[in-house]
């Protein structure tokens, strides 16, 4: 297997329809890069790359290495179908990394790799309930990982097998109980253990009992790491998080106490000091996540990156803080679309951006005074790159594979003026495949999620589906969005709000929606306004099924995906109930109307035009029963609605759900909007 290529078999489904074959030719041939870990003397690299298997309906991972300097060509260096999390030993010996090779169902494996002489991968640890986040200790004689550990409930005979009328009832005491994607977790919670890396004896969990944990950095002499985690009785009630240091011999010492949320911790090279990310009020969402630094004795902590107003908990993947020497460190921010490695000091300068251009960096690693990174663009799926004298050298070509395959569409940026007059909107447009000038051709309005994410400079398989399809894609970042300014993002706070009232969800996003609509029909003579569409997915299908009840007479078809339409019943039963008091300001408990006048739900009786619907059934964050509601009440009242249900997926059935399950709603969608639209 080279640099250009990986191992995909040919679809095993005959005859696709032209919408579902345009899936299956883009889902079926993104073969990309992530998780880059660089040896300790900086001149290798490894990373993971996945693809999707049609076929087989399933995701595939392997383990590769390059050299930083080009001299090679990157290959595969683990042969299972799903090996990840890559980490080096200190002395770039070996490489640990995690697997599925199990013959016991749901159990995860990690291994040690000899690298640079021959030898047995060996196996150090096998986890019921998956591992994460391994790293060696400086010292090479321990592996640190996380791992949720099973409440006893989960051995009890039969419940072994998933009989879950063995299993003992489960007492609540607490919010946050579940977690989409993962179910029950409360009494699954992720625990810190250590295991030798030798392979001699049992892993040991450092931090048992109800707490869940984070992240973890080792200190440099090897006597224990720091972690993040709520570990007091208000933590689901205030939303407070710390850093703590948890010592190997046991113990869990507080490093900060209970005045933010803090988290990603990396101690510094001469073990002063832990660098992290956070913020200073639990009680508010959104903020833009900063750099923060504190001593490992405890005490005040100090912001470094407070000088650029710009988030470092990214849309297309947070970094935990990386030091490349004494006085600085590497992480990813957000800018206006893009996602950048940006080098931070500890004299709090403004942060500086490494990389350049219109792309989003995904992952970051360095050690050895070498910086890699994987990252993608608008058309192209993610390589890995190493910064060399300042400038991006590209170690494989899986962008330059797909091009040749897929022949990807790009887009033009943008910005419209905000209706009034405070900013300006970035937004993006994207021509159809075969296009001519001359003709015109009917636009789906796009909206993302969060709110407080952004759409920007990377691959979408989204954008590209309705392109090739035939549709103009139009998509922007309103207020309430990532990648600017705090004030921009806490512009769509509710009204009652106690520390930024803004318009609340539906207000000037909405505006700025519009607007962006607007300009592209008066500025681009090939959309065609008789003929407007909108999707949108999470919080983007609240904006669909507001829009839809606002303005309906503006499109000819609107598609909400996992959405949030009544927002009083989602503080009742979503995964993360009780938490969207700090973007809507009273409890909901408190204060029903607060809730119920941004509701989508409001305006049911007033939407007009052709509506789908699309939901998850295991959808925790946006449950079932949001979608339910709006077609209930939709049918009752004789509305023109669709509704597809999807079993077995979760919130993220368009990122990370089954290949053909995302196939099979790209093809609804495409053949809606088709029928809708053109």
């Amino acid at each position: 297997m080279s640099s250009t290529s990986a191992s995909l078999p040919e679809s095993a489904t005959p005859a696709l329809s032209p919408h579902a074959a345009i899936a299956d030719r883009i889902i079926g041939n993104v073969v990309q890069a992530s998780s880059p870990a660089v040896s300790p003397d900086g001149t290798m690299v490894a990373f993971v790359v996945t693809h999707a298997d049609m076929g087989k309906n399933k995701y595939f991972s392997e383990v590769w290495l390059a050299r930083t300097d080009g001299s090679d060509t990157p290959r595969p260096i683990t042969s299972g179908e799903h090996d990840s999390g890559p980490v080096w030993s200190p002395d770039g010996r070996e490489l640990a990394f995690t697997s599925r090779r199990s013959l016991t169902k749901g159990e995860t494996l990690l291994h040690v790799l000899p690298i640079t002489a021959p030898g047995e991968t060996r196996t150090v640890a096998a986890m019921k309930d998956g591992v994460s986040d391994a790293s060696f200790s400086p010292d090479g004689r321990w592996i640190a990982f996380l791992s949720r550990t099973p409440d006893a409930r989960y051995d009890a005979p039969g419940a072994r097998d998933g009989d879950e009328s063995w299993q003992a009832p489960r007492k609540i005491e607490r919010f946050f109980t579940r977690l989409n994607g993962e179910d029950w977790v409360f009494d699954r919670p992720l625990h810190v253990y250590v295991v030798g890396a030798d392979g001699t004896g049992a892993p040991r969990n450092l931090t048992p009992g109800e707490f869940q944990h984070g992240r973890t950095s080792w200190l440099p002499d090897s006597s224990g790491l720091v972690t993040s985690s709520q570990r007091h009785d208000s933590w689901d009630l205030d939303f407070a998080g710390d850093l703590f240091l948890v010592a190997l011999d046991g113990g869990v010492t507080e490093l900060t106490h209970q005045t933010g949320t803090y988290s990603s911790p990396s101690v510094s090279p001469d073990g002063t000091h832990v660098a992290f990310l956070g913020h200073d009020d639990p009680s508010t969402d959104p903020q833009n996540v900063k750099v923060g630094l504190v001593a490992i004795a405890g005490g005040p902590h100090r912001w470094l990156s407070a000088a650029l107003d710009r988030t470092f908990e990214t849309t297309a993947g947070t970094v935990q803080p990386r030091w490349l020497d004494a006085t600085t460190l590497v992480g990813t921010a957000e800018d206006r679309g893009e996602t950048h490695v940006m080098r931070v000091t500890t004299d709090g300068a403004a942060p500086v951006k490494l990389t350049a251009g219109p792309i989003s960096v995904k992952g970051m690693d360095t050690r050895g005074g070498t910086v890699a990174y994987c990252a993608g663009a608008v058309d192209e799926v993610a390589d890995v790159f190493v910064l060399s004298d300042g400038e991006p050298r590209r170690l494989t070509s899986f962008a330059a594979r797909f091009r040749v395959t897929v022949e990807p569409l790009t887009w033009e940026r943008f910005a419209v003026p905000c209706t009034d007059g405070s900013d300006e909107i970035d937004a993006w447009i994207m021509r159809p495949a075969g296009f001519d000038p001359t003709a015109t051709y009917p636009v789906i309005l796009n909206v993302h999620g969060g709110p407080h994410t952004q759409y920007g400079e990377t691959f979408f398989d989204e954008a590209q589906f309705q392109a090739a399809a035939g549709f103009v894609v139009l998509m922007s970042n309103p207020r309430g969005g990532s990648g600017r300014e705090e004030s921009w993002g806490q512009a769509i706070l509710g009204p009652k709000h106690h520390t930024a009232p803004g318009s609340g969800w539906g207000g000037l996003d909405v505006d700025d929606l519009l607007a962006v609509l607007d300009h592209a029909l008066a500025h681009y003579a090939f959309c065609d306004a008789q003929r407007v569409g909108m999707q949108g997915g999470s919080y983007g299908g609240y904006m669909a099924t507001e829009l839809a009840g606002r303005f309906s007479n503006r499109f000819k078809g609107i598609c909400s995906e996992r959405a949030v339409n009544n927002l009083f019943t989602e503080e009742y039963t979503s995964d993360i109930s009780t938490i969207f008091r700090i973007e809507h300001g009273p409890r909901h408990i408190d204060d029903p109307q607060a809730y119920d006048s941004l509701s989508p739900m409001r305006n049911v009786r007033a939407i007009d035009c052709p509506f789908l619907i699309i939901h998850s059934e295991n959808d925790l964050r946006c449950p079932i029963s949001q979608a339910e509601e709006l077609f209930v009440a939709m049918r009752l009242l004789g509305k023109d609605v669709t509704f597809y249900r999807f079993p077995g997926e979760s919130h993220e059935l368009s990122r990370s759900g089954s290949p053909v399950h995302r196939r099979q709603r790209a093809e609804i969608i495409l053949d809606w909007f088709s029928d809708k639209l053109v």
